[in-house]
């Protein structure tokens, strides 16, 4: 049998891990709001703010602020507003 040295590998995932977690509570936010209505806009244009999460004018979400989101937010950018959120 071999013995395996738990320790030295061990320490890395966790400080791998406690990076990780630090990251996530650094992370940026974007709040969105829906300011013009997406009647008479093509039905892409709906399913991305449906996507988004948002439902009625005025209405708000917060996303996490990612490539993904702000691509949604790039095709749909004359149909609402955005500002940026720190974590602290």
């Amino acid at each position: 049998m071999a013995v395996k040295e738990t320790s030295p590998g061990v320490s890395k995932v966790r400080q791998s891990v406690k990076k990780k977690e630090k990251a996530k509570s650094l992370e940026r936010h974007l709040k969105i709001k829906l300011v013009r209505s997406v009647i008479g806009y093509p039905r892409k244009q709906r399913e991305v703010v449906k996507g988004l999460g948002l439902r009625k004018t005025n209405s708000e979400v917060i996303r996490k602020d990612c490539p993904e989101i702000r691509g949604m937010i790039n095709k749909i950018s004359h149909l609402v507003n955005v500002e940026a959120l720190e974590q602290k």
